[in-house]
């Protein structure tokens, strides 16, 4: 996309390096899961651990989605008043199953928001992550002289 008026470009490609960084300091993402022709999205709160995702949940349709069918994305955005960005990853969810992965998950930084019982621990893998950035700035004229 070409630059504004201002000389900045409104849309930028974000590295994978980038997108980590920034979803690392965030704590909400969107997962969205599917199964046959139906697209669920469920809020999500979340840690980073390397370059994988991990967030509990309880039993329930969620979980039940993924044992199902584990192809997921997960989306994470954030804003200011004049940049904001956006992430997503596609890849693979899978619930941790082992004593041993369950015990290191225990001890990533990861509290669930809602005062529940979330025994289950799921883990997203990345097949690719991709991001953008983009520079608020008010709307260009849509009814000026157009440049031809």
């Amino acid at each position: 996309m070409d630059a504004n008026e201002s000389g900045v470009n409104p849309l930028v490609s974000l590295t994978v390096a980038e997108c980590w960084r920034l979803i690392s300091g965030q704590e909400l993402g969107r997962l969205v899961s599917h199964v046959g022709d139906v697209l669920d999205i469920f809020p999500v709160n979340y840690v980073t651990d390397g370059e994988t995702i991990v967030f509990r949940t309880a039993e329930g349709s969620k979980l039940f989605e993924l044992m199902v069918n584990d192809e997921v994305l997960f989306e994470v955005d954030d804003h200011t008043d004049t940049d904001a960005w956006s992430v997503v990853v596609r890849g693979s969810a899978q619930r941790l199953e082992t004593s041993e992965d369950v015990a290191a998950a225990d001890e990533l930084p990861l509290r669930p928001w809602l005062p529940t019982l979330k025994y289950n621990y799921v883990r997203i893998r990345p097949s690719g992550v991709s991001g953008r950035s983009f520079h608020r700035a008010p709307e260009p004229d849509r009814y000026g002289i157009a440049d031809y």
